[in-house]
């Protein structure tokens, strides 16, 4: 069992449940069998259905009668205790005791929960929610798609960083192209906010994936690009665009094939070709919506889905957590910071403190002038928890060229010493990893 990955399963969430849960666990299990599920709910009902249908040494139940309902709201779902099923299955996670989360309760009951409960990734600042989506040449992951109505660009390149984090655990073997959701694909189209986030994105480039700058609406299912980045209200309003779209679709070729006789013989005719377009847009096979940011992830299943829908969302656990997404993310992190530049740090004070550029230009040009300043005047510089910077004069001495071996004169000088705390070693030693 310690190989196997352990998936922690609100039974209790969704239409159907804990029924459509089990059966998806049980469905699931027939095509993997190296997933082990924590089970959270009333015990009595999951045991019903999944007696005699999957090995003891698979699933293990804990038991909880409190639920989450449907018309909850995210603030009543967290006061409503510590013990409902939702809650106990994220704080398995969160123990470590599991892998990974998947609800199919309400949804934001599920974001508000595991915010209070799980930790934001270092350098993230706001988890977003993610999906997969069907294109002409395979899948895109698109977010946000409506965890954050607002964002800075400092959110957006995180959502990009989450993104192309998200595709390459799902598919190894490829590297993601990720643009920006934009009214245009001029670099002057958009606003502010785009514009800077498209300026960060273009300077920073590093290997794990391609900045393909802006996509407009109309090429989101050419794909051209794997990882598609927006704001939560633009995302959500791309999202059920879309899904209208598709069932238009869908309903306009029912009723065609429907209405006539000729209608109804073109349909046995193109028989084949029916379900596989069919297959193409059924949205079983893209269930699994991932909240991402945090320092474990959480799956969102549809509400409404049936058991093979919930199925390919523990499809998507498994994917996730062999893929390693957690520690991807912190790695595109890091490389998205090395060679701290001056204009990094005006760009990260205006983008987190939300001052204008020119404030945070000025900021840290009389952050920098302090120190320069006291140390000239032979001051140490102390910056608690940080380190201190302290200058020390060296007599002038004779050395020798190490090329030439021809002795030189150096003359006095002063060098600058930087060293850092405790606080300062102690983290490097604890991200020594990442810092190699």
């Amino acid at each position: 069992m310690s190989d196997m990955i352990k998936i922690a399963v609100d039974a209790m969430g969704g239409d159907g449940s804990p029924k459509k849960i089990i059966d998806g666990i049980i469905y699931n299990h027939k095509l993997n069998n190296k997933n082990f599920f924590i089970i959270f709910g009333n015990s009595t009902e999951i045991e019903t259905h999944i007696k005699n249908k999957l090995d003891e040494d698979f699933y293990k139940i804990i038991h909880t009668d409190d639920i989450v309902k449907s018309t909850d709201s995210p603030l009543e779902a967290a006061k409503r205790g510590k013990k409902t099923s939702m809650w106990l299955a994220i704080e398995s996670v969160k123990k470590k005791e599991a892998d990974i989360v998947i609800s199919a309760g309400n949804t934001g009951a599920l974001l508000v929960i595991a915010k209070l409960n799980l930790k934001m990734i270092e350098n993230i600042d706001k988890p977003a929610l993610s999906a997969l989506w069907p294109n002409k040449k395979g899948m895109s992951v698109v977010l946000d798609l409506g965890a954050n109505i607002e964002c800075s660009s400092k959110n957006l390149v995180d959502f990009s960083i989450m993104g192309a984090s998200l595709y390459k655990s799902l598919y190894p073997n490829e590297t993601p192209n990720t643009a920006l959701l934009n009214i245009g694909s001029e670099e002057l189209k958009g606003n502010e906010i785009i514009k800077e986030t498209f300026q960060i994105l273009n300077e920073k480039k590093i290997n794990n994936f391609n900045f393909s700058g802006y996509i407009e609406g109309n090429e989101l299912m050419d794909g051209n690009v794997n990882v598609i980045v927006s704001d939560g209200f633009t995302g959500n309003v791309a999202l059920k665009t879309a899904e209208g779209t598709a069932n238009f679709i869908t309903d306009e070729l029912k009723k065609i094939f429907k209405d006539s006789t000729l209608g109804k013989i073109s349909a046995l005719l193109n028989y084949s070709n029916l379900k596989k377009f069919k297959k193409r847009l059924d949205p079983r096979l893209y269930n699994g919506a991932i909240f991402i940011g945090l320092d474990s992830p959480v799956v969102k299943s549809h509400g409404g889905t049936d058991f093979i829908g919930f199925s390919n969302s523990l499809d998507v656990c498994s994917k996730i957590v062999k893929g390693d997404l957690i520690n991807k993310i912190r790695e595109n992190i890091w490389l998205m910071r090395v060679n701290l530049t001056k204009k990094d740090l005006i760009n990260s004070v205006y983008m987190q403190v939300g001052f204008s550029k020119q404030v945070a230009e000025n900021l840290i040009e009389e952050f920098f002038s302090i120190i320069m300043s006291n140390l000239i005047k032979k001051k140490k510089v102390k910056i608690s928890k940080f380190g201190t910077f302290l200058i020390r004069f060296k007599d002038s001495r004779v050395g020798r060229n190490p090329k030439t071996k021809e002795k030189k004169t150096i003359s006095k000088r002063c060098v600058v010493l930087f060293k850092p705390s405790k606080e300062f070693k102690q983290f490097m030693n604890n991200n020594r990893d990442n810092a190699a």
